[in-house]
């Protein structure tokens, strides 16, 4: 991997919402695809969060996570602070 194609991972991610949400305009989209197609590591994250996003909208229940792999997931984030508000 260049040293360019890591920036434009980065460039990627910072669109990722909007491309998957379609409020990119097509030119744009061509691009993000096209690199998407050549990165196995942006493929990923793209993959991940679509499904992510498919299960949360298909459960139609809200999800409680255990409260040990809450205190984790928040420690990981930086949201120690919200830990205790669940």
């Amino acid at each position: 991997m260049t040293h360019e194609h890591k920036f434009y991972c980065k460039d990627m991610v910072k669109n990722l919402n909007a491309y998957i949400d379609g409020e990119l305009d097509n030119a744009l989209c061509g691009e993000i695809e096209e690199h998407i197609n050549s990165c196995s590591n942006c493929q990923v994250v793209v993959n991940t969060l679509k499904k992510t996003i498919q299960i949360y909208q298909s459960d139609g229940r809200e999800t409680k996570l255990p409260p040990e792999v809450r205190k984790r997931l928040y420690a990981s984030l930086d949201l120690d602070d919200y830990v205790t508000k669940d």
